[in-house]
């Protein structure tokens, strides 16, 4: 197993294109950290989601349902008076922003008004969170799920390692579901073996093979091994990491 505490845009082979980010255990963090990476290697990168998702803190917001500029936000680019966010810092050689259109009551950004097929011939990279999860560190995908655009060009699956060894129906978002896909109770543990056989069983249904798998939150595991047991039921490359934020 490759574990990693940075450059993970390398680690995952990340392509110019659209990149959508399913599962669970972290989508948002790792938005921000691959847009980031990206962004501070020269890339102009955009962030977004095809679902629903909270905006990310301290990445400039587009701010609107029309279509974006061509060229995204830049270090210098006043967006709010004394922000301290990291573009801001002067840590950024890109170009980054998030848009989308803002529900007022949830706080939340839809996907943005223009095709991100379009979006994608403006900016090197598009990242989208293209799933829910409910914040638990594991799940299920219902039959709509994910929302994955035409043209994608990765797809990384991710997958919160806080999850391994909890009972099913505490760590797991659709927890019927997985128990359906792997024959087990809902109050049955969430093993590593369980959950990569639910991953392979959506990874052939959902045509999503060649998929990227990232074990994130390894710092929790109170057995170490548990990773290592994952990757070999899984029986494919995962790549290891603890993301912080």
């Amino acid at each position: 197993m490759e574990t990693v505490s940075g450059n993970l845009a390398s680690a995952l082979r990340i392509e110019p294109g659209i990149t959508a980010i399913i599962g669970s255990g972290g989508k948002s963090t790792l938005l921000k950290t691959l847009g980031l990476e990206l962004m501070r290697a020269g890339g102009r990168v955009l962030l977004c989601t095809t679902t629903h998702m909270l905006p990310v803190a301290g990445v400039p917001w587009d701010g609107s349902n029309r279509r974006l500029d061509a060229a995204p936000w830049k270090p210098g680019a006043s967006h709010v008076p004394g922000c301290t966010c990291e573009a801001c810092a002067g840590l950024a050689r890109g170009g980054i922003c998030q848009a989308g259109v803002l529900d007022p009551e949830t706080g939340k950004l839809s996907a943005p008004a223009e095709p991100l097929g379009g979006l994608a011939q403006r900016f090197d990279y598009v990242l989208a969170e293209a799933d829910g999860s409910k914040r638990l560190p594991l799940k299920a995908h219902a039959a709509w799920e994910p929302v994955i655009p035409a043209g994608t060009a990765n797809v990384i699956w991710l997958v919160g390692a806080s999850g391994l060894s909890k009972p099913i129906n505490e760590a797991v978002h659709r927890p019927e579901l997985f128990c359906e896909r792997c024959g087990c109770e809902l109050t049955d543990t969430a093993t590593p073996e369980r959950v990569a056989r639910v991953l392979n069983a959506e990874m052939q249904a959902l045509g999503l093979i060649t998929a990227r798998v990232m074990l994130n939150q390894v710092d929790t595991l109170s057995d170490p091994t548990m990773a290592d047991r994952f990757e070999a039921a899984l029986d494919r490359p995962v790549v290891a990491t603890s993301l912080q934020g």
